[in-house]
């Protein structure tokens, strides 16, 4: 069996400076793939990409880009190309989670949501499409959530709803998309022990934990291991999917179904 030869490959991560991103990133770099990241802050962008570099021997470079803004965007993906001379897979993971109830959530609140998660993720999309095309294939693997498009979360209804948007976009792009043999996909994580996550508290870690059938949080491998896959050759016949990565989280029906299960033992003999 072939494998997928990454050392050939061309891979844009966008929000690749920390957590699930950068898990990313540094997948692909230690197989070989040519990786450009992206922040909003390119200082940091770039000391995370030297810092990869350095740790992977990969190839690793960084860019400051904020996907609110268009131009800024296709500057990526033209960075990318004259960088690596192709792009082959994005990585469209950039995203924020601000928490806000609803009843305080304000339009600039709700705006700046879905400018970075849902429409920053089209705008990702879009900027890379020529070079894909160009290339003559293409992967496109989108950082959704199980928040919104599987469950729920007070004070993350905005968050919600734009993680959810892109599954929408996902379905569309994928039927448009895949006669140029480009796939577009999406991971939805559960909880996954990052930088953002750990902000919120050692009390919301244990209780997320304790949500999970595997009994732990997620690690940003586990999420990147299945954007890998799903970036591969090896899954060149897999388009418009989701592939939920959250250690059972969504399966009980409640948390008494975590319970352990009394599991009775043999019957004792019948007496003579």
């Amino acid at each position: 069996m072939t494998f997928t030869p990454w050392q050939e490959r061309s891979v844009v991560v966008t929000g690749g400076t920390r957590g699930i991103g950068r898990g990313i990133a540094e997948f692909f770099a230690r197989r070989g793939a040519a990786v450009l990241l992206t922040g909003r802050d390119g200082r940091v962008a770039r000391e995370v990409a030297a810092g990869l570099a350095r740790s992977t021997g990969g190839r690793v470079a960084g860019a400051g880009v904020d996907l609110r803004d268009a131009d800024a965007v296709e500057a990526m993906a033209a960075e990318a190309e004259r960088r690596h001379g192709h792009v082959d897979v994005l990585c469209a993971n950039a995203g924020i989670f601000p928490e806000k109830p609803l009843r305080e959530m304000t339009a600039a609140d709700i705006d700046e949501v879905l400018a970075v998660n849902l429409r920053g993720s089209i705008l990702a999309v879009r900027a890379c499409l020529p070079a894909m095309e160009r290339a003559g294939r293409g992967r496109v693997v989108l950082t959704s959530s199980i928040t919104g498009p599987l469950t729920g979360y007070t004070g993350w209804s905005h968050y919600g709803a734009s993680k959810a948007g892109q599954l929408g976009f996902l379905r569309g792009a994928a039927l448009e998309l895949a006669p140029l043999g480009i796939t577009v996909n999406a991971v939805l994580p559960g909880n996954v022990r990052t930088e953002g996550l750990e902000e919120l508290g050692e009390e919301y870690l244990r209780k997320m934990a304790a949500s999970i059938p595997l009994g732990r949080l997620g690690e940003t491998a586990d999420i990147a291991h299945a954007v890998g896959f799903l970036a591969s050759d090896e899954a060149a016949f897999v388009t418009g999917q989701t592939l939920t990565v959250d250690g059972g989280q969504t399966v009980p029906e409640s948390l008494d179904a975590l319970a352990p299960v009394s599991v009775p033992g043999p019957p004792s003999p019948s007496a003579p």
